[in-house]
Order: structure tokens, then sequence, then C-alpha cells
């Protein structure tokens, strides 16, 4: 059996859970766009919907507890969309309960199967987990009950910042499975609940369940029951936001699972629910779009999907609507853009109005597209992992690194070229005397925002050597993606004194002079590497590969460190880059180069 519960003004628990986005929302707004979710045609289907993804707990017992507060809107849809499918079906049913309490009627568990488990969903967050593994866990474990809270952070791919108790980096750990932890209890209600059904009428309080959490667990203690927590790696999405409803829309595929398709003007239209929808021939909609009853759409508007339309809603002549819900009984103004947004009828939205078309303003004039949930009427933590992008360090125009260091970088690399350009031929003639092969060679890297470039280098290694490298990894001597070992029996005579003595990177001031690269910066890395470290990767393609580093003049060379501190120095670069910074790293450098080469003879 399995019981969703609609917490009413629990917005708290946004903050309260550790594995929830930090929102800067007022309590109405949240409560609102939950009410929105639930009691709202067509939504309320997708937002029931979305809790029966995991088949071993879907069942004809299964009930949705919605504030009594509801009960006035909620019950308009009742009789249509999909709770008459619902009610036809057995499942769920809709129950109403005031704010304390809810009735222990509601839980009958007769039919329960032994060492069978009553799940308690908290239904302002939907979840995705591996529930196989969750329940191989449940199965040996000896508690009553057992909360469990989603935490993006342990999902696989996923990295962990490890560091002192001075707060000072000593490396990342990856995750490569979803990972399951013990935790301490939750203060409120958990994303979800477990409770052996055999418990259950030990929690009962007069007859009645509380919604207080601590009451709840204070009930627990009280009649000797065990309780267990952990922390479940997965996606979350929280319905009392409005990326989370956004969220929902995006990835939810059965959203339009009774769609079909026409023309219109050339263009293709996905459409649903197309029940007294009165489309302009002039209008272009384009891809899946779910529609409420008597929808009218006026010439030239546009609909870019997936979006939800409501009921009784009119799209006025020229207006816009992308990626966005809409709720019933809005209408839309002339032209007016409605992009990544949520629209509730019951919320006042001039002001919000003027916002979105201000900031669409912005975007025609830069030619740029708005980033989904970037603009709103409220203020959202907006992650990479969530939309999919990097997340760059930038800096102004006319600072020193977009304007200042760029200068230098190209005076400085004519400098060095028109000095060795007399000992060029001679490095040449001894590359091609020693082995055979091309002279250069041009290894492909990421640079500034991860474009590719070929990093070029004067051949130090025998023809083949990319080849061997496999076979040679079992006596890899650093850490991390890396490779790298003393002695390497692919480098040739002369291509080792070329690397003792940097000679080989010489032909790397071309690729500055291309805006490729720049003298100073992180170590030039291949996306073979960049992509097991996704989470500083980004800071690090925030600017050109360097030629020489901050970890090139710093590392240890220290076993299994070696690794740690390129990331390390890599991220303190690009956090303190500045002119000061780059004229020690060169100053640092030549003395170093000075050394390796008169250690030569």
């Amino acid at each position: 059996m399995k019981l969703i519960i609609i917490h009413q003004n629990k917005d708290s628990q946004a903050n309260n859970n550790s594995c929830t986005t930090t929102l800067n929302q007022d309590n109405a707004s949240a409560s609102e766009l939950l009410r929105f979710a639930f009691c709202s045609e067509p939504f309320n289907d997708i937002a029931v919907s979305c809790f029966n993804h995991d088949a071993s707990t879907r069942g004809n017992s299964d009930v949705i507890a919605i504030p009594q507060s509801w009960a006035a809107q909620a019950e308009v849809t009742k009789t249509t969309g999909f709770w008459r499918r619902a009610a036809m079906n057995g499942r769920p049913k809709r129950v109403y309960y005031n704010q304390a309490c809810l009735p222990a009627s509601l839980l009958a568990t007769k039919s329960a199967k032994p060492n069978s488990w009553l799940i308690v969903l908290n239904g302002r967050f939907v979840t995705r987990i591996n529930h196989q593994e969750l329940y191989k866990i449940l199965a040996r474990l000896r508690a009553d009950i057992v909360a469990v809270n989603v935490l993006t952070q342990l999902q696989a791919a996923s990295e962990k910042a490890i560091v002192t108790p001075q707060r000072h980096l000593v490396g990342f750990r990856r995750f490569y499975n979803d990972l399951i932890q013990p935790a301490p209890l939750p203060s409120d209600w958990p994303h979800c609940l477990f409770i052996r059904t055999e418990v259950l009428n030990k929690l009962f309080m007069s007859n009645t369940l509380s919604l207080n959490f601590s009451e709840f667990v204070d009930n627990c203690f009280s009649n000797s029951l065990t309780l267990r927590s952990f922390n479940v790696g997965g996606t979350i999405l929280d319905l009392g936001t409005e990326e989370g409803l956004l969220g929902l829309l995006v990835t939810n595929p059965n959203i339009y699972k009774s769609s079909y398709s026409t023309t219109n003007n050339g263009f293709h239209r996905q459409v649903t629910g197309a029940e007294g929808v009165t489309v302009s021939p002039d209008a272009k909609l384009f891809g899946k779009i779910l529609f409420g009853r008597n929808v009218c759409v006026e010439r030239n508007a546009i609909v870019i999907g997936p979006v939800i339309i409501g009921n009784d809603v009119k799209i006025s002549s020229g207006a816009v609507v992308r990626t966005s819900i809409i709720d019933s009984g809005v209408s839309l103004s002339n032209e007016q853009l409605v992009q990544n947004r949520v629209l509730i009828s019951q919320i006042p939205k001039q002001k919000k109005v003027l916002r979105q078309l201000a900031a669409s303003r912005t975007c025609k004039k830069t030619g740029q597209i708005g980033m989904p949930y970037s603009v709103g009427p409220r203020n959202h933590i907006v992650t990479s992992q969530s939309l999919n992008v990097y997340n760059f360090r930038t800096w102004p125009k006319c600072s020193y690194v977009r304007f200042l260091k760029r200068i230098a970088d190209i005076v400085a690399a004519i400098i060095v070229l028109v000095l060795f350009a007399p000992i060029m031929p001679f490095v040449v003639l001894a590359i091609k005397l020693n082995s055979s092969g091309p002279v250069f060679f041009g290894d492909e890297r990421q640079g500034l925002h991860g474009k590719t470039f070929k990093c070029l280098k004067f051949r130090t290694m025998l023809p083949g050597a990319d080849k061997l490298q496999d076979r040679l990894r079992r006596i890899n001597q650093v850490d991390g993606p890396q490779f790298r070992i003393e002695n390497d029996p692919r480098t040739s005579a002369v291509g080792r004194f070329l690397r003792d003595t940097h000679i080989d990177e010489i032909p790397q001031f071309v690729n500055v002079l291309l805006g490729q690269m720049s003298i100073v910066g992180p170590r030039p890395s291949p996306e073979a590497e960049n992509t097991l470290c996704p989470y500083w990767r980004d800071a690090r393609l925030s600017v050109r590969p360097g030629i020489t580093g901050l970890w090139q003049i710093c590392r240890t060379r220290r076993p299994t460190k070696d690794f740690q501190e390129w990331i390390y120095y890599d991220i303190e670069y690009v956090r303190k880059l500045s002119l000061k910074l780059d004229l020690w790293v060169c100053w640092k450098t030549a003395k170093k180069l000075i050394h390796n080469f008169i250690s030569q003879f």
C-alpha cells in the first residue's frame, strides 16, 4: 500500500531536508504551486501519475491525502480528467484531512501480506531512485520504520570534494553507482517513509495518524519501535517550486501518451486533449503540447512544446509560449512572451509579466535565448547537472583576463618564436635523423569553454607510441586519468633531451598566437580526462590552457597525490587569476627551465 501525503504549509521542508536545494520563496507561493499541481486540470493528471513510476509499489489500495482547505477546488476536477479515470480503475483513493492528522480508517491493512511495508510519500517531492537496491536493504534490515531522503550528490557519475577541517582541498572521490548511506533521523517528513504494516496499530493516537513529524517520532519511541534513516542517491523535483514543475514537464514521458499528429502550414504539430480547442490557421505549433478544454490560440501565436495549457485559456495574437505551464483561465496579451514559466491564475502576475517582457526584450537585443528557469518571478538555484550546461567563470570584457592577458600572450609568443627561429631547423633535422615519422605531433585537447584544438609539440616518441599506452598502463606511476612513467620506453633519444629541456613545447606558442592557448593557464587535457572530472572541469575550462601553470611549478610528484595536486592547483589558478600571479608563475618557470637546461650538460 502507498500513501501520498500533500502537506499543507510545509514550505520549510525545502530548507529542513538536507537533500533539497535552498530556495528563496515565500510560503504562500509554494503552497499555491502545490495546490495548482494537484487540483488543476490537466496538470493534476501528471502530478499524481508521477508517483506511480515504481511498478512494485502500485496497487488498488493507494491513497492520496489532500488538505481539507483544497477540497472545493479539487472537487471541481474530481468528475473529470485523471480522477474520473482513476476512480474507474479503483486507484488512487482521494481523501481529505485537516491540518493535524489522518483518520486511521484510511490505513486498513487486513489484507496486508506479512513483512509488507506501508510506503508514505511526501507529495511535494518527486524522486527517482534505484528501488531494487533499496528493497534489498529493507529485506534484511531489522527496523520497524525507515526514513529515506534523496541526495543528488550520491548519484552515480558524481564527485565529492574531500577537504580537511581547515577547508583545504585534499581530493575528489568519484561515485560510479548510486550510493545508499546511513543518516541521522530527519527533523521533518522525509521524501519516503517505510512502515511495517504489523506496527501500524501502535502508531495511531485516538484512531488518527499525526502529521506532525516530531509527534510521530515521539509516538514511535514511546511504543518501542525501531527507526532507521538513510540517504539515497537519485534525482528530485520539488513541486512547490516553479523549477520543479517545469522539470516534471520536461522529464515525464507519460504526459503525451495519447497524442496525435497533424500539420499546420507545413509545421509538425503534436497535441493532446484538444476538446473544444480553437487554433487559428496562422498560428504555429511545434513539439508536444497538452491542451485542456476550450482553449483559443489566435493568429500568429507561437507555441513551442513541451507545453501544458489548462482549460479556458486564451493565447492572443502574436504571443509566444515556450516550455511553460499555463493554468486554467489565464489570458495572454498580444505579443506576450512566456518562456520557462508557470502561470497560475490565483497569483497576481502584472509585475511579474512586466519583468518577463523586459527580460525577453534584453534577449532579443543581445540575440541570446533565455536559459531554462533563469527568467521568472522567483529566485532559483540553477545547476549545470539539472540544465546540462557548463558553469564557466566569467570576467568583464575590459578586465585583465579577457583583454590585457590576451595582448601579453600575443607579444610573448611572437618574441619566443623569433628567438627560437634560428635553432628550429636543427631540432627538425635531429628528429628526422633519429627516427622516422612526422616532426610535429598534434594531440587533441580541450581549450576555452571546451572547444577542441590540436596541441602542437615536437615529436618526442617513436611512431605508434600511442598504441602502446594501454599495454603500459599497468605500470602507470601517477593516479587519476593521467599517464606517466619514468624512462618511458616509447621516447626516442632526441625526444628525451627535448622533453628534459622543454624545447618540445616551443610549437605551442603557435597555439597561443591562434588564441587556443595562453602562456600561463591550466594544463591542456583531452576530453577523456575532463569528462571524468565534471565538477572541476568547468573551472579549468573557464580560461585558455597554458604552456606553463601553477601546477607545473608547484607539483611534488608524490605517489597517489599527483592527480589531487593537479586538481587543486588548476582550481586555485582560476580562482586567484591576476597579473601578479601570472608574472610569478613566469618567473618560477624561467628559473626552472634554466636549471633543467644547465643540468643536461
